[in-house]
């Protein structure tokens, strides 16, 4: 039986092949010595940024190069690096960027930041000459239909490195949406055509599996919860939460069974994330399990399982993009505007990630969810003041997802005391303004409030995954 590895714990494989014009080295022997040692200096670098790195060698020729692009093909890399060390001629990657079955990255990185011109002879320059062949690489690449990035600098340039790590990251992401599996579970909330899906677009423009799951494969699962897991989940829910006095007994234990249940069933099904909505009646059975999720939701998001309400499918995609950026990523939707402020109110009921909360988050009882059945506890916070970045996966009307960002800033202020995550987030602008503009992306009315800046990585996510990005901004 083969074991996944889950997309919350799987690393992204970053292929190596380093290489240059094997009609050198008789003519200049210092020179590919010198060269591997660039190599292995790349080799150990890309390695600090949590990835496995398969590294193919160093490649002379063309028939190396075509060497290289099946051991890259046969390891499924998510990024593939080429290096071009000196000059070397496109037929030795061009088979590495059409067969190695991953997005390249061309990185061209001197031994220093400039040469010794006084001292240095051809040989000496050669190392140095790794952008060379750069236009020739991009050219050819244009012309085999093979997307071309790049990244130039020296070995120990650290701009040159945030700019490779950014690509690494966004190829991490793109690892967690090929290989993930997203649950989905009970229907959609009535009238709601934004968040309406179409399951097969999710593999077809991001990989992956959908799994649908009812609700009463939950049931089942809380009515087998023992009475030592529903006592420790309500002691880590006390550790986690403050409680507002409204907090009911026997809701807080019917949301700590719920949860419980809940880790059982995203277990069960091996889910990396997980939308859900019942709409129920009269308190029966799927109504209650449908309000009693908001505290494990809350709890699974926080551990890097994104679960949110309203049957949201593309926005429990962006929290996992967000997420994965190290970022968080809470189910957010628009709730008021401040003309005095300068604001956008923001936020929504029920979980949140509350890895990313300025405070100890809190646990309101309610009586009454607003627009839903049930009644229970329900989270409140704020999302961490500071620099932060709007996610949402929209979807146009030729069906194509394109991801939707905005960076603003969540500023202090005041919040209601009603059971919702609500955040103040200031854009530079008329609060009128950006809203019309960001409604006007095709975003949807949900997605993911994230913390910092994040449009250099969604921008290098958007080219690995060949997605369009629409940056909002007034």
């Amino acid at each position: 039986m083969t074991v996944r590895t889950p997309a919350v714990a799987r690393k992204p494989r970053i292929g190596l092949v380093a290489g240059g014009l094997g009609a050198y080295w008789p003519q200049f022997p210092d020179l590919l010595p010198q060269l591997r040692r660039s190599a292995q200096r790349v080799t150990a670098r890309l390695r600090e940024f949590d990835a496995e790195v398969i590294d193919a060698g160093f490649i002379s020729d063309a028939q190396e190069g075509a060497e290289a692009a099946e051991k890259l093909r046969a390891a499924d890399c998510d990024l593939i690096v080429g290096f071009l060390t000196t000059y070397m001629t496109a037929t030795m990657l061009v088979p590495v960027a059409q067969r190695g079955g991953a997005p390249v990255l061309m990185i061209n990185l001197q031994p220093t930041p400039s040469m010794d011109h006084a001292s240095f002879d051809t040989g000496q320059w050669l190392a140095y000459c790794g952008a060379c062949p750069l236009p020739e690489m991009a050219n050819a690449f244009e012309r085999v239909g093979v997307p071309f990035r790049s990244v130039s600098g020296h070995l120990e340039d650290e701009r040159a490195w945030q700019r490779i790590g950014r690509w690494i990251r966004a190829a991490g992401v793109r690892s967690v949406l090929r290989h993930g599996r997203h649950g989905l579970m009970g229907h959609l909330y009535p009238g709601m055509y934004d968040v309406s899906t179409d399951l097969t677009m999710v593999p077809a423009h991001l990989g992956g599996h959908v799994e649908v799951v009812e609700f009463d494969d939950l049931r089942v699962r809380v009515e087998q919860v023992a009475d030592g897991e529903l006592t420790a989940k309500l002691d880590e829910t006390r550790e986690v939460f403050d409680l507002a006095d409204s907090v009911a007994e026997d809701d807080l234990r019917w949301a700590a069974r719920v949860c419980v249940g809940l880790d059982r069933l995203v277990a069960d099904f091996d889910l990396d994330s997980l939308a859900y909505y019942h709409r129920g009646l009269d308190g029966e059975i799927h109504e209650r399990l449908g309000a009693g999720m908001i505290l494990g939701s809350s709890l699974l998001t926080a551990r890097g399982i994104p679960a949110c309400g309203e049957y949201e499918l593309r926005t429990s995609l962006a929290m996992l993009i967000a997420d994965r950026l190290g970022a968080g990523g809470s189910f957010t939707e628009l709730q008021a505007l401040d003309f005095t402020a300068g604001a956008v109110e923001m936020g929504h009921d029920g979980p949140g990630h509350l890895a990313i909360s300025e405070r100890k988050p809190l646990l309101r009882g309610l009586g009454v969810y607003h627009g839903k059945r049930g009644w229970g506890v329900s989270v409140e916070f704020d999302v961490r003041h500071g620099p932060v970045t709007l996610l949402g996966v929209g979807q146009s009307r030729d069906g194509r997802y394109r991801l939707v960002a905005a960076e603003g800033e969540v500023v202090p202020g005041p919040h209601l005391e009603i059971g919702n995550t609500t955040s103040r987030v200031d854009f530079g602008c008329d609060p009128g303004e950006w809203t019309d503009a960001w409604s006007a992306s095709g975003v949807g009315h949900h997605w993911a409030l994230a913390t910092g800046r994040l449009l250099p990585e969604l921008r290098a996510l958007s080219g690995l995954a060949g997605l369009d990005l629409v940056e909002v901004a007034v």
